[in-house]
């Protein structure tokens, strides 16, 4: 039987295992925020960068590819082996992820049927005793602060946002919180005099 993984973060660049097909889509019922703590690659535990995660947002529906509805990629793995070695890969990539949850995911907006069911899904939760790293909402100024101070193992966490944003450009989608944090980050260089990006 196929395993089926839904990538909304780095894992729409980076898949980081083999896999068989790739499906771009979305999936409904949550939303995606910059809530998750990270330590261990886009910041260190002196200072945690922010990654996206998934919250719950009942009713979150997708109107075209402009939605608050979290978009990203659906990757199929058909072999056994396959599957091992992808588990293994995400057990460690997505270790401060501290819960997995199985969702429907959908390639239109105009249809009510999946195109896939039991997507597994990677989750940050907002449970302090179980994911230590999450740090939870805050004005957008203040994560963008975080965010263009923040490096780690895998690199500058505004790498990772600016990554994030055109990642999404290129599957067509477009979300309302990276693209105001990227916007944020991008005038905060401005007025520093980095002109880089």
């Amino acid at each position: 039987m196929a395993m089926w993984v839904f990538g909304y973060g780095s894992l729409i660049w980076k898949a980081g295992f083999r896999y068989d097909d790739r499906l771009v889509g979305f999936i409904k019922d949550y939303r995606r925020v910059f809530y998750q703590g990270s330590t261990d690659h886009r910041g260190t535990p002196e200072f945690p960068g922010r990654t996206v995660t998934l919250e719950p947002a009942k009713g979150e529906v997708c109107v075209s590819s402009y939605s608050l509805s979290p978009w990203g990629v659906a990757y199929k793995i058909i072999h056994k082996e396959d599957q091992e070695i992808a588990l293994e890969h995400l057990e460690v990539r997505e270790k401060q992820y501290d819960k997995k949850a199985y969702v429907n995911f959908y390639t239109e907006s105009s249809v009510s049927t999946p195109a896939v069911s039991s997507v597994m899904v990677y989750i940050a939760s907002a449970d302090k005793k179980l994911n230590k790293n999450y740090l939870g909402p805050a004005s957008v100024e203040e994560i963008a602060v975080q965010i263009l101070k923040a490096e780690g193992p895998s690199g500058l966490n505004r790498d990772y946002l600016f990554k994030l944003e055109n990642a999404l450009i290129q599957i067509g989608c477009e979300d309302n919180h990276v693209n105001d944090l990227s916007n944020e980050v991008r005038r905060m260089l401005f007025l520093q005099g980095d002109f880089s990006d």
